[in-house]
């Protein structure tokens, strides 16, 4: 049957499809993201009741209709979970791989992504497991120079350097791995796809022939994917709406920390992070995220204040620092680092209103160590504190902690998972607690240690009054 060479537009944000190019996509409402692309239609018979196809399949009985199942009918069982004996990486997945997930990995270049995939393929063949590791971007020489760092692999490793989709299912079929990594998709083609390898429609299809051998077989598979500059994975939105889990790398690729953060899951809770750190061998995780986030915390110096703020289900103490300073210009200057500026601002236009501090003619630098991205509401009393410290050029106590949201009244609201934010924070050795009012009384009823005092404040000017 000849095919049909069609020319499409596609939205490198939604994938959305138009025959015509558009300045703005119908879809996600984005700008300048439509790109043409040729595409090879393959006209098949119809199988419609009406039709003369459709008919005769009826006919013949082999036409196969989908039938509903009574939801009190279906049974469930526990996914038995793989795991990786990496514990923050297990953290993040959920209690470790479940068979036939589909899992990508994000993350900027030289971050340490296909390193992380490397020590998972590792642990997974030493310990009986079949692990095949398909590379479009490396060769089997490059791929053994990174190997011999991490140590030495047993016969169930296996390796392939292929970009073609048809080629690898094959494999797969005939290997029966496990798990696959795959490195990257944006490498990845379909001969049934004209358009070049990275392009939305060659990422899509790829995708979606990776899921059906991941759900067919069984099979575990990771997929490496780029970032842009914006910080998402390059391809069609619909790239993370198809796989089971995304998993996200942040962090200064020459720092040696590295944070991994799950921003979707179905096997478990969103928003978990591992904290890794680069070594000669690899990447190696850091088992008190907290302790490891405060390393290195001046002492009797203002603006400084640790914080703590909940990643999944996870407890993490931060240190938020802040500069505050008369200005010399007639704008005063705002930065934020690891934080949202607009917030940054708003409490401080609380601070002035609700309290009197006259901060409209300084400059003010806000700052989250460890390299963290916070958007939780929750430090919303910490980066208070720590303005006030540096305006004041008030040291606090090193053993003082803060959480709590601030409204736009000066209030200070309740916040979730009060009790395991003050028992992380006794946990490091932090003597004092500052928290909402209305989490102070559970706190306290339900926390026996009586190592850790804990201050209740109802507005930012009890904040004011308690410490300074």
């Amino acid at each position: 049957m000849a095919k049909k060479i069609s020319t499409v537009f596609f939205c490198q944000k939604c994938g959305y499809e138009s025959s015509k190019w558009m300045g703005q996509c119908p879809g996600c409402k984005e700008w300048n993201t439509l790109v043409e692309e040729t595409v090879n239609k393959t006209p098949h018979m119809g199988m419609g009741v009406g039709g003369a196809a459709g008919t005769a399949s009826v006919s013949a009985g082999r036409r196969v209709r989908a039938v509903p199942t009574i939801l009190s009918e279906v049974s469930v069982r526990q996914e038995d979970k793989l795991s990786t004996n990496i514990g923050e990486l297990d953290r993040v997945l959920g209690g470790g791989i479940v068979q036939g997930s589909l899992t990508l990995v994000g993350g900027d270049p030289g971050i340490g992504k296909s390193t992380l995939l490397l020590q998972v393929c590792w642990n997974l063949s030493n310990n009986g497991h079949k692990v095949l590791y398909i590379s479009g971007e490396e060769s089997l020489t490059q791929i053994k120079m990174r190997a011999d760092r991490i140590g030495d692999f047993s016969a169930q490793m296996l390796l392939l350097c292929e970009t073609n989709l048809d080629e690898i299912a094959e494999v797969i079929r005939s290997q029966k791995p496990e798990a696959v990594v795959i490195d990257s998709i944006q490498t990845m083609y379909s001969e049934n796809v004209s358009a070049a390898p990275g392009s939305v429609s060659q990422v899509r299809e790829s995708t979606g022939i990776l899921l059906q051998l991941a759900k067919g077989l069984g099979v575990s598979i990771f997929i490496v994917g780029h970032v842009t500059k914006e910080g998402t994975v390059a391809g069609p939105r619909v790239l993370e709406h198809m796989v089971d889990t995304v998993l996200y790398f942040e962090g200064d690729r020459h720092a040696s920390y590295r944070i991994l953060r799950g921003v979707k899951n179905r096997f478990g809770s969103t928003n978990e992070i591992g904290v890794f750190e680069m070594q000669e061998q690899g990447l190696t995780e850091v088992k008190n995220a907290s302790e490891y986030m405060l390393n290195g915390r001046p002492e009797n110096a203002s603006g400084s204040v640790a914080a703590c703020t909940m990643e999944g289900t996870r407890p993490l103490l931060v240190e938020i620092q802040a500069l505050v300073c008369r200005s010399n210009f007639g704008i005063p200057r705002r930065q934020t680092t690891g934080t949202d500026f607009n917030r940054v601002n708003l409490l401080m236009a609380v601070l002035e209103k609700r309290s009197g501090v006259q901060l409209a003619s300084c400059d003010a630098y806000v700052n989250i160590t460890g390299g963290l991205k916070l958007v939780e509401p929750a430090i919303d009393l910490g980066i208070v504190i720590a303005v006030l410290s540096s305006f004041k050029n008030h040291a606090l106590s090193p053993k003082l902690a803060a959480f709590g949201e601030v409204g736009l009244s000066g209030e200070v609201r309740a916040v979730s998972m009060a009790r395991q934010r003050v028992a992380e924070a006794e946990k490091l050795g932090f003597d004092t607690c500052i928290l909402p009012f209305v989490c102070a009384e559970d706190c306290r009823k339900n926390h026996s240690g009586g190592g850790i005092k804990i201050i209740g404040v109802k507005t930012v000017q009890d904040v004011m009054e308690k410490l300074f």
